[in-house]
C-alpha cells in the first residue's frame, strides 16, 4: 500500500501518453460504474500534467456528483433552456476535485421521450462547442449505462469517441448476463473497426464474492481481468458525503487500488473482438454461482 502514498509522484514517474486516450466504462444499472470512473478520474488527475475528463452518459446525472460535490446542470438541460445556438461551454462543463473536468448529458423527464437522447445531443454540443480542442483533455471517460440496445446508449461505441470498452460487473447472474449482452454490442462495432472491448472490471460487491468466476467469463469472451475492487465501508462513507475515495481517504488501501486500475485502464494495449457466451453458458456460471450461494448459506 505504502507505494502510492504521495500518489502525484508516484504517478508523474509513469509514462506520459503521447495522444488522446478515451474510453467507456459500461455495466448493469447500480452496478458501480460511476463510483468506479469518478474514482479513477480523480487518481489520473493527480497527475498535474495529466488533464482528465468525465462525460456522465446516464439520465440519473450522478457520475460527477462525487468530483464535483452536487449535481450539475447537464447538457439536455442547458439545450431545452437556451436552445443550442446560445449554449456555452462554461454552462455545460465543470472543474471538479482534482481539477477533472466534468460534464453529463442528462435525460427527458420520467416517463417523456428517449433517455438516450440526451447522449446523443451531449455528443453534438461538446463537438459544436470545441469542447476537446478547447480544454485539450489527455484522458477522456465516458460513463454509459449498461443498455445497449438503445442507439443512443450505444453512441459511444460509434463515431470515434472511444478507443475501448471496460465492463463493470459483480458475480451476479443479473450483472454477468447484461455484460455479455453489452459483449454483443460491442463485437458489432468491433468488427467494424470502431471501438474494441479492453476488459471486464470486477466488483466484490455482491452476494457472492468470487471473482474466479467472473475471471473465467473474461477469458471466455476473450479478454482479461484487469481489476478488482474490494467490499469496503469506505466506497459508501464517500459518496454520502459526495466525494470519492480518492479526496475522502486518499491514503486508503481502496484509494491504492482506485488507482492501480486507474493505471491498469490507461496503459492497457491489449484489445478484443468479445465471443458473448450462448444462454446454455450463462445458465452453467449461474448454476456455479448457485452452488456457492448454498455452501456459504450451508
Amino acid at each position: 500500500m505504502g507505494s502510492c502514498l504521495g500518489s502525484r509522484t508516484w504517478l508523474s514517474k509513469r509514462k506520459r501518453d503521447t495522444k488522446m486516450r478515451k474510453f467507456c466504462v459500461y455495466g448493469k444499472g447500480g452496478i458501480g460504474k460511476s463510483t468506479v470512473v469518478s474514482n479513477i478520474s480523480a487518481a489520473l488527475a493527480e497527475d498535474d500534467d495529466r488533464t482528465v475528463m468525465v462525460m456522465g452518459c446516464d439520465p440519473k446525472a450522478d457520475t460527477t456528483r462525487n468530483l464535483i460535490g452536487k449535481r450539475i446542470p447537464t447538457v439536455l438541460d442547458a439545450f431545452r433552456d437556451k436552445g443550442p445556438e446560445n449554449m456555452r461551454l462554461d454552462e455545460i462543463i465543470f472543474k471538479g476535485f482534482n481539477g477533472v473536468y466534468c460534464a453529463e448529458s442528462g435525460g427527458p423527464e420520467p416517463g417523456v421521450g428517449c433517455a438516450g437522447r440526451g447522449v446523443l445531443t451531449a455528443a453534438d454540443m461538446l463537438s459544436r462547442l470545441g469542447a476537446f480542442e478547447k480544454l485539450r483533455p489527455d484522458v477522456v471517460i465516458y460513463d454509459v449505462l449498461g443498455d445497449v440496445v438503445c442507439g443512443g446508449f450505444a453512441m459511444p461505441l460509434r463515431r470515434g469517441l472511444a478507443d475501448d470498452v471496460y465492463i463493470v460487473t459483480t458475480c451476479d447472474p443479473m450483472a454477468i448476463y447484461a455484460a455479455n449482452n453489452i459483449c454483443k454490442g460491442i463485437k458489432r462495432f468491433a468488427e467494424r473497426g470502431q471501438v474494441f472491448l479492453g476488459g471486464i472490471i470486477y466488483n466484490g460487491r455482491s452476494a457472492v464474492d468470487e471473482p474466479s468466476i467472473v475471471e473465467n467469463f473474461a477469458e471466455r469472451l476473450g479478454t482479461k481481468l484487469v481489476g478488482r475492487l474490494p467490499m469496503s465501508d469506505l466506497i459508501p462513507r464517500a459518496e454520502i458525503r459526495r466525494k470519492t475515495v480518492i479526496e475522502y481517504a486518499p491514503h486508503s488501501e481502496v484509494a491504492c487500488i482506485f488507482r492501480e486500475l486507474g493505471l491498469a485502464v490507461l496503459e492497457n494495449e491489449d484489445r478484443a473482438v468479445p465471443e458473448p457466451l450462448s444462454d446454455d453458458e450463462l445458465d452453467k456460471i449461474n448454476e456455479e454461482i448457485e452452488i456457492l450461494l448454498r455452501e456459504d448459506e450451508d
